[in-house]
């Protein structure tokens, strides 16, 4: 390998202060010696040493290839100046990790993946990639690293790039994968959003996890939208800052899927319905108390997270959020984070209701977080109209904390007095836990 593709190839991260020629000398022989032959113990000989120091580069290829597949590519790379032994090891690599955020410089970056991908064995195929760019890329480069992963079979794919369809749409014909995390953001002071395919552009038969994140599911003309229908083998299932547009329910069907995580879903979708017999295990964070919980195999899952928050003001009971625990009969773990109690404890009266579910819960764990601003709107607005009919000097000293409530500091959301035993009524030997985040 040559000088300058081995400076290609090992590009600083950033520019040092330029030493003294003796100086530099010096600190290249000493990270050299160090490389090849390690520190010596104190009182250990230099041929014990030789022997210890061995005992890494005498493992076979398949184990060092193994170990480098942990490493991002820019570091599994440094290792050719090891020793001959290495030299070439990481042309096999079965695994790449390419992140911009490791370089100094788009320029850099850009680079060392073209030079990358050139050298590398083409005969072998690819079992993961995981390529993240914050910001522009050349088209070529992005171009070349989808057709790189896809003509090698890639079997499971993290990539996290800008708004770019034509690239990523051709992603989701690749029939090799069996993992897919997808994450595409706007172009800067771009509102543009990725689409999520129609079912009849799906084919990727041996996948059984997808993680998307930005995208937009456009509903039908019924008024719904089910993007997963086509996944025969899928497992889990992970949809993050997604959109969903001209559909009130937004449909999951899957007869394999376990596991369900859903965070911050944006449109103004009214339903969430699950039809995934198979269903374990369900984790939601966002505005659910405007979201109604449906599905004909709801008595599938076993374990329930909830971290609700009030999206928007609202003086309604969010009575939907009470509901979710009603459809979801056979939980037996729960956790909910503090915003989630103090949404429910809007609900007038609820620790004196008698509960008809939650009768197999065997963990509650609470997670206490910060009062949100529009949760804390929420309940001062519940106080004032509650205090107004007893108290006008109550009233108004709220009303007053509310005008002033953009310049306080949000505390900890506290759990509300009984809500705990509200849900423990029908299991009472459940085992709570409380975590502070």
């Amino acid at each position: 390998m040559s000088d300058s593709t081995v400076e290609m190839l090992i590009p600083p991260k950033a520019k040092p202060e330029m030493p003294s020629q003796s100086e530099n000398e010096d600190s290249t022989d000493s990270t050299v010696e160090k490389a090849k032959r390690g520190r010596h113990s104190e009182g250990e000989s230099e041929s014990e040493s030789k022997v210890n120091n061995d005992r890494l580069s005498d493992l076979p290829d398949c184990v060092l290839l193994h170990i480098l597949s942990f490493v991002k590519a820019r570091n599994a790379v440094q290792t050719c100046i090891l020793s001959t032994r290495w030299k070439d090891l990481w042309k096999s690599l079965p695994s790449l990790i390419l992140l911009s955020p490791d370089f100094s410089t788009l320029k850099i970056f850009t680079k060392f993946v073209s030079k990358l991908l050139e050298l590398r064995d083409g005969s072998l195929p690819l079992h993961s990639f995981d390529f993240e760019r914050h910001g522009s890329i050349e088209y070529i480069v992005h171009r070349r690293v989808v057709d790189y992963a896809l003509s090698h079979n890639v079997q499971r794919l993290a990539m996290t790039v800008e708004y770019d369809y034509c690239h990523v749409a051709r992603i989701f014909s690749c029939q090799s994968l069996t993992s897919l995390k997808l994450s595409v953001h706007p172009k800067q002071y771009n509102t543009f959003s990725t689409s999520f395919p129609i079912s009849s552009c799906l084919n990727l038969p041996a996948l059984t996890s997808l993680h998307l994140v930005g995208f937009t599911f456009h509903g039908s003309n019924n008024g719904q939208v089910e993007p997963f229908s086509a996944f025969k083998k899928l497992h889990s299932l992970i949809i993050r800052n997604c959109t969903v547009k001209n559909a009130q329910t937004f449909c999951i069907s899957s007869t394999t899927l376990v596991d369900v995580t859903m965070r911050t879903p944006f449109g103004d979708f009214h339903k969430i319905e699950l039809s995934a017999p198979s269903l374990q295990r369900f984790d939601f964070t966002g505005s659910s108390p405007y979201k109604r919980l449906c599905g004909s195999s709801l008595s599938s899952v076993k374990e329930l997270s909830i971290d609700a928050y009030m999206g928007s003001y609202s003086p309604e009971p969010p009575l939907v959020l009470l509901s979710w625990l009603e459809e979801l009969t056979n939980i037996k773990s729960l956790t909910v984070s503090t915003n989630t109690l103090q949404v429910l404890f809007l609900i007038p009266d609820l620790v004196n209701r008698k509960l008809p579910f939650l009768s197999n819960l065997k963990s509650l764990k609470v997670k206490v977080q910060r009062l949100s601003y529009i949760l804390r709107m929420t309940m001062i607005a519940a106080k004032i109209q509650k205090a107004t009919t007893a108290s006008r000097r109550e009233a108004a000293r709220l009303r007053k904390e509310a005008k002033y409530l953009g310049k306080t500091i949000y505390e900890r959301a506290p759990i509300p007095a009984g809500i705990v035993d509200f849900l423990l009524q029908n299991s009472p030997t459940a085992k709570v836990e409380t975590k502070m985040c």
